[in-house]
């Protein structure tokens, strides 16, 4: 059989052998007949909180969080429309969009155009978070660790604060959206990291799926809170970017009716493990670079048998990137082993070490293979195998284990999180 991979802005199709071969994908739902009107409805008509327009006085200083460029959020429609909402209330100057870097690199003009649209960027103060940067920050309490809770200060001094974002799986926060558009959204590095550490990471219940009960989403969304009331506007999509869903209001109400509605399509019971698992990033723009692809990979590695074998296929157009935290952790090593090695070691503390973490983790049980554009040389230093042609890689890994290997391949990877029944 045939089957598309999510793969950059296209696919990959991929010969996988008949009989030996379960897709595993989320339920399909129809992208909304009418975004817009989903849109003002929902937030004219909100969760658990009163309508957005109420929130606004003449003066009112406005805060919009939106995502970053490595997420699938239409923003290009989104934020317009809620601008368009907010026209006549307050004046233009009294609003900012406060991009949602988290430790992320800040996004260019041109790229803040196009997730935006020029004539938003042009008409509005449109600000990057300044992740290490103290001075940007408040600090709200100390985190578990005892670090300062730095929130931007945009966000904190806001009279009227919008997080945007979307609802998908996330591989150790449980979910996105919700209080992560704040927290880690316009945290600091420092906060980010205490939060995202070691312990919190390696806490079973910090995975895709488990919020309340989960470490690491619970300390975020109590940091989130000291920031003071939000409201949220968060949506759901499709493989196509379509919105399926729109959850508006209450910063936390209306994030966990979100949540289970992406939990119903999301969701997919397995029965038992799989030898080869061929899981994709979600492609564009998620699949940007290997920092996400950890999110592919550890998606993929629920199902896979120990010892098993996982492919993973993300464009990767930026490579690692190159020069980051994780880069220069990855390359700071021997192995994946000793990643967790160095995690181990009292004090030993890096940006970016939670997806090194989790990336050494299914390496400790799994053969991982990565089909890329990222050079070889690269690849290897970040301790990972080139992956030229998944359908040759396939056959020859189901070969060497037998008549009753199977494959199962998630055609866009964290989009569906499989689990064993």
């Amino acid at each position: 059989m045939i089957v598309e991979l999510a793969y950059g802005q296209g696919h990959r199709s991929v010969q996988f052998p008949d009989g030996r071969t379960t897709v595993i994908r989320p339920t399909f739902r129809p992208g909304l007949p009418d975004e817009r009107a989903a849109v003002l409805s929902a937030v004219r008509n909100p969760i658990g909180t009163r309508p957005l327009r109420d929130w606004i006085g003449p003066t009112s200083r406005i805060c919009i969080l939106f995502t970053d460029i490595t997420r699938a959020t239409p923003n290009d429609r989104l934020i317009p429309w809620l601008l368009a909402e907010l026209e006549g209330l307050v004046p233009r100057e009294n609003v900012t969009l406060l991009n949602q870097l988290g430790t992320h690199r800040p996004n260019s003009r041109a790229e803040l155009e196009k997730m935006l649209t020029p004539a938003v960027v042009a008409g509005y103060r449109v600000l990057n978070h300044e992740p290490e940067n103290e001075l940007a920050c408040v600090a709200l309490g100390k985190t578990r660790t005892g670090v300062p809770a730095w929130i931007n200060r945009h966000c904190v001094e806001a009279d009227v604060r919008i997080v945007t974002g979307f609802i998908e799986p996330h591989f150790f926060a449980g979910f996105s959206g919700g209080p992560k558009g704040i927290m880690p959204g316009v945290a600091h590095v420092e906060t980010v990291m205490s939060n995202h550490g070691a312990h919190n990471i390696g806490d079973p219940r910090a995975t895709f799926g488990i919020t309340e009960g989960n470490p690491l989403w619970e300390e975020l969304r109590d940091i989130a809170l000291r920031a003071g009331p939000s409201f949220l506007v968060n949506v759901t999509l499709n493989e196509s970017r379509q919105i399926t869903g729109v959850f508006a209001g209450d910063l936390l109400g209306a994030h966990k009716v979100g949540i289970e509605f992406v939990r119903e399509s999301a969701m997919q019971k397995v029965s038992t493990p799989f030898d080869v698992v061929v899981t994709t990033n979600s492609g564009y723009p998620l699949d940007m670079n290997l920092y996400q692809g950890v999110k592919g990979m550890s998606a993929g590695a629920r199902i896979l048998r120990e010892g098993g074998t996982l492919i993973l296929a993300a464009e990767c157009r930026e490579g690692v990137p190159a020069g980051s935290p994780l880069d220069k952790l990855l390359r700071s090593v021997g192995s994946p082993e000793e990643v967790l090695t160095c995690l181990a070691t009292p004090g030993f503390v890096r940006p970016e070490q939670w997806q090194a973490q989790i990336q050494a983790l299914i390496q400790r049980r799994a053969h991982v293979l990565v089909h890329s554009s990222i050079p070889d040389g690269v690849l290897a230093a970040a301790h990972l195998q080139p992956c030229p042609d998944i359908a040759a890689a396939v056959q020859a890994e189901l070969d060497k284990r037998g008549p009753d290997a199977r494959v199962a391949v998630l055609p866009h990877g964290p989009l569906t999180i499989p689990y064993l029944a």
